[in-house]
């Protein structure tokens, strides 16, 4: 018996930047916006500030970026999980590059995931560190984006 493998998610973006004549000039609305989906809490969006935005609120790159992170995260815990390694910290601090064209438009060229991890003494740090590309090769997110994620780890035991 096979099982459907197909997810489907559902957002609602909704543009509350209408400072009261609409987009009659580029320079008289906001960027601002908020993101939601069905029971989760509403996250404040914008552009970037390059673009008009507000730097106070996510803006798409950001959340491009956050999501690449995230998901090579959830992958990781769950691998060292199953493999016997008890994780007891995760901070990634990734970056990403994107660059605009000539006709305004533009596409992130790069992203680097830099997780560093502390683990449960005993923890078998070189398996710890080797999972990371089991990680990255699973990940939804990485697998879906047409420019290479690179991943640069480090991870050490908790004294």
């Amino acid at each position: 018996m096979s099982r459907d493998r197909t997810h489907r998610y559902a957002t609602t973006v909704e543009w509350t930047g209408n400072l009261g004549s609409g987009t009659a000039d580029y320079r008289a609305y906001s960027r601002d916006h908020v993101v939601s989906a069905p029971g989760r809490p509403p996250l404040a969006g914008s552009s970037d500030p390059a673009f008009r935005g507000d730097a106070t609120r996510y803006n798409p790159e950001d959340l491009l970026l956050a999501s690449l992170s995230s998901c090579h995260m959830l992958w990781y815990l769950h691998l060292c999980s199953a493999a016997g390694i008890v994780v007891l910290a995760y901070r990634d601090q990734a970056e990403g590059t994107m660059v605009e064209d000539e006709g305004g438009g533009g596409r992130f060229t790069a992203a680097v995931l830099r997780p560093i991890v502390s683990l449960a003494q005993g923890a078998d740090v070189a398996r710890a560190l080797a999972l990371h590309e089991e990680a990255h090769r699973l990940c939804f997110i990485a697998n879906s984006v047409n420019f290479p994620v690179g991943i640069e780890p480090q991870a050490g035991l908790t004294i």
